[in-house]
């Protein structure tokens, strides 16, 4: 290692499911659920189902609606990263089905800021493998507007006030059924900042 690297070592978290959430028609907004069927393509029927995806403005650098490989088939939130949103935005919540969220982790502070490669392994049998942040966008920002009559300004300010707390983007590694309540053991990778 060169001087002034940081690393920090493997270890593991408790959490539990406090939310599911599925989009079944042709919007991303989502609607709660008691159970997810999740394949090799995502959740069963899902609106962010699939083995591939289309890009869009989160890929500048290939040209929009090319073909790429789907890290994105899960949204995951937090609910204590939801109520800062709302605060900051000085609004009573934002819940999950409005910005597209599917899964809801109760347990892990912070949640946003769990690395790339980090492993959610459910008690049912699922395993999730996270890609990354999920960046805040005015989409997500304009169906939380539409909850607020008179406040327009919240299109843009999602934006900011989502920064680090909007969540993580996953993918399934080892498919099977997810359950309300259900236990899961975050496993976060050794860590290093390369310089």
């Amino acid at each position: 290692m060169t001087t002034g690297t940081k690393r920090h070592r493997a270890r593991k978290l408790q959490a539990t499911v406090g939310g599911l959430y599925r989009a079944a028609g042709g919007d991303f907004v989502t609607a709660p659920a008691d159970e997810l069927e999740l394949g090799f393509d995502g959740i069963v029927e899902d609106f962010h189902g699939g083995a591939t995806r289309r890009t869009g403005g989160r890929e500048p650098w290939y040209p929009r609606g090319t073909e790429i490989r789907n890290e994105r088939q899960l949204s995951i939130l937090s609910f204590a990263e939801l109520a800062e949103i709302a605060a900051t935005l000085d609004v009573p919540e934002v819940k999950p089905e409005w910005i597209g969220g599917n899964l809801v982790l109760d347990g892990i502070e912070r949640l946003t800021w769990l690395p790339p490669r980090t492993l959610l392994f459910f008690e049912g049998g699922v395993t999730l493998k996270i890609d990354g942040d999920n960046g805040p966008c005015r989409l997500s920002g304009r169906s939380i507007a539409s909850n607020y009559e008179g406040r327009a300004d919240i299109d843009l300010g999602f934006v900011k006030a989502g920064r680090y707390r909007r969540g993580l983007v996953a993918w399934v590694e080892k498919p099977g059924r997810i359950t309300l309540g259900e236990a899961v053991e975050a496993r976060l990778p050794e860590q290093w900042i390369y310089e």
